[in-house]
């Protein structure tokens, strides 16, 4: 199985929160792990904003963020070109999506078109998950 697992998917893996247990069992089951160049990003703010929140402590975020850095060495890395942020604009626009969820559903979109087989996309987001099955995505 092919994974593309957005933000909210993949912070579950360094803060234990609900579904942390089903994004490590799909992980576990999956041939391939994609990801936007974004999500790190987003994952590193998210992380440091557990911190300042007081939902992780300080040792807590360093080996958050060491688990970040050794995983993204094994994910398939989906960097954000001129035509992935034009195919973004458009389904921002066609499903009523933020900016950076528009970028993880195309991102995901040109991966399925690029390797030709289904691509199950994993995320928290009611309506970023509703438009990756309107897209044509699987979504569990």
């Amino acid at each position: 199985m092919i994974l593309y697992a957005d933000t909210s998917a993949l912070i579950r893996l360094y803060v234990a929160e609900e579904g942390t247990d089903s994004v490590q069992d799909a992980i576990s089951l999956a041939s391939v792990v994609a990801a936007s160049r974004v999500a790190y990003v987003e994952a590193r703010a998210a992380l440091a904003r557990a911190w300042r929140e007081s939902r992780i402590g300080k040792e807590d975020l360093r080996h958050a963020v060491r688990g970040l850095n050794e995983d993204w060495e094994r994910f398939l890395v989906l960097e954000v070109t001129s035509d992935l942020a034009r195919r973004a604009g458009d389904l921002a626009e066609e499903h009523a999506l933020r900016a950076y969820d528009a970028l993880q559903l195309a991102s995901a979109l040109i991966l399925k078109g690029a390797v030709g087989a289904e691509v199950s996309f994993l995320s928290f987001d009611e309506d970023l998950s509703y438009a990756a099955k309107s897209a044509g995505l699987i979504v569990p």
